[in-house]
């Protein structure tokens, strides 16, 4: 299993993104903002695909440890193209939030980048700062401190539940490195308690969380996309009403190509296969687990935990939030929603797990055990 990993990885990745080309499909022809064309969003995110999948070979076939000497790049990248989101005629509001920048033709979302950037550099201060992770200053202080700027940033565009996110990848990167627990616990308890506070301070997200509460009372207005997606999950029931057959993507359920691709799953195809998606992300989940354990070094460790947490994280939080579990929040299900920055960053994760595999400790042993062989056998022909 251990050796194989990054093989099942691989197999679950691409089912995944297979699952989200065909619900692309069968979704996104509907969407309001086609533009006229019922095969726009595909094309878009085939484009995307095309390039994540370069991006991916280029990250597999490359040492992950030069990720390690440009985090301050990714850092100074990451907080330029933060800031451009709020510059006027490069960022761009929709829906209240200032998320986006255009590219021309094209839209990117920085918080993308962002999640990258402060995962390589969590993993290069707990890989430098190894001997006094176990101290206040170093192993807490300091690197919330750093990564505190680019979450305002996320936070100041109306992203909370990226910035959520980010701060619980970031607490378990510091769990993982040996952070005391002591110092750790109470930060978390205030982060949530933080969190809440913005939450019920801002309008648009204190009603969202007041149709989580009451959802019968909201069902045609901030509750009306959880309502709707938990209609489509009835009606598809455990066969599914058939691919192409369901019914909340005429324009009942707002964004059934994007953040609520899960329930159209559920209403489409049926119980099996919202169960198969939910598999599929515990096999990344594992895998990524298995050959972040077996890294070379500590730094591949950090980093292939931290973007394992990343995408299964993301993947949960968007279940829940279609399931009605957890309060409404604009985030694509990874490799399946329509989303190309997402999509290019999460192939790029994929692709640095597979670099971590072949260098880790197992295939290094492989080798050798190789080599070993070969000259017994050699000794023994002689």
């Amino acid at each position: 299993m251990q050796r194989n990993s990054v093989y099942i990885l691989l197999l679950a990745v691409c089912g995944l993104i297979v699952l989200g080309v065909v619900m692309l499909f069968s979704t996104s022809a509907f969407a309001q903002d086609s533009h006229g064309d019922m095969y726009y969003f595909v094309k878009r995110q085939s484009i995307w695909l095309v390039a994540g999948c370069i991006l991916c070979a280029a990250a597999a076939i490359s040492d992950y440890r030069i990720w390690q000497k440009t985090w301050p790049v990714w850092f100074g990248v990451s907080i330029i193209l933060l800031i451009l989101c709020f510059v006027p005629h490069i960022g761009m509001k929709l829906n209240g939030a200032h998320r986006w920048i255009n590219l021309g033709k094209i839209s990117f979302q920085p918080s993308e980048v962002g999640k990258i950037a402060i995962v390589i550099f969590l993993a290069w201060w707990f890989t430098k700062y190894e001997k006094t992770t176990g101290k206040l200053l170093d192993g807490l202080i300091k690197p919330l401190l750093i990564i505190s700027v680019p979450l305002l940033l996320i936070g100041s565009e109306r992203d909370l539940g990226t910035a959520a996110l980010i701060a619980t990848m970031a607490f378990s990167m510091m769990f993982i490195s040996g952070s005391n627990l002591r110092w750790l616990l109470p930060f978390v308890i205030l982060g949530m308690v933080a969190l809440v506070f913005v939450t019920i301070h801002i309008p648009e997200r204190a009603a969202r969380i007041m149709a989580f509460l009451h959802p019968e009372l909201h069902k045609l207005d901030k509750g009306l996309q959880q309502y709707q997606g938990l209609i489509a999950f009835g009606s598809g029931g455990v066969q599914g009403l058939g691919l192409g057959e369901g019914r909340q993507k005429f324009l009942y359920l707002p964004y059934a190509h994007t953040d609520f691709i899960f329930p159209m799953i559920g209403e489409e195809l049926g119980l099996r296969f919202t169960l198969l998606t939910v598999f599929g992300f515990l096999i990344i989940a594992l895998c990524g687990c298995l050959i972040a354990s077996n890294a070379r070094d500590r730094f591949g460790i950090l980093l292939g935990f931290g973007f394992t947490i990343l995408m299964t994280f993301q993947a949960a939080i968007n279940i829940g939030m279609t399931l009605s579990l957890l309060p409404n929040k604009g985030m694509p299900l990874p490799f399946i929603s329509y989303g190309g920055s997402n999509l290019l960053m999460c192939l790029f994760m994929v692709g640095t797990l597979i670099s971590i595999h072949r260098h880790g400790r197992l295939v290094e042993t492989s080798k050798s055990d190789l080599l070993l062989a070969a000259r017994m056998n050699v000794r023994g022909i002689k």
